[in-house]
């Protein structure tokens, strides 16, 4: 039996290329409301982070959330994206 592929995807803070599994997914829906996607099936266009609240700032700081979602994100979803993170379960 053939091995099924893993979707690989980079995350936006530290340019790593990861499992799409193992990133956070952050998604700008159609009716244009910036959201978590924590199973990674709603449409809409998204943007991967790691786990990691050094990623986070990162992409912030830079702006690359921004250019990935190609609208503002307004400040309030760091700080709930910064809620989500201490919420998960730490892995190693």
């Amino acid at each position: 039996m053939a091995k099924r592929k893993v979707p690989i995807r980079t995350c936006l803070g530290c340019r790593t290329a990861r499992p799409k599994k193992e990133l956070m997914r952050v998604v700008r829906t159609p009716e244009e409301k910036i959201e978590i996607d924590p199973k990674g099936k709603r449409p809409g266009r998204g943007a991967y982070i790691c786990p990691e609240l050094d990623c986070l700032e990162q992409a912030v700081k830079r702006k690359q959330l921004e250019r990935a979602l190609k609208c503002s994100v307004p400040p309030a979803l760091k700080e709930e994206l910064e809620r989500y993170l201490d919420e998960q379960p730490q892995t190693e």
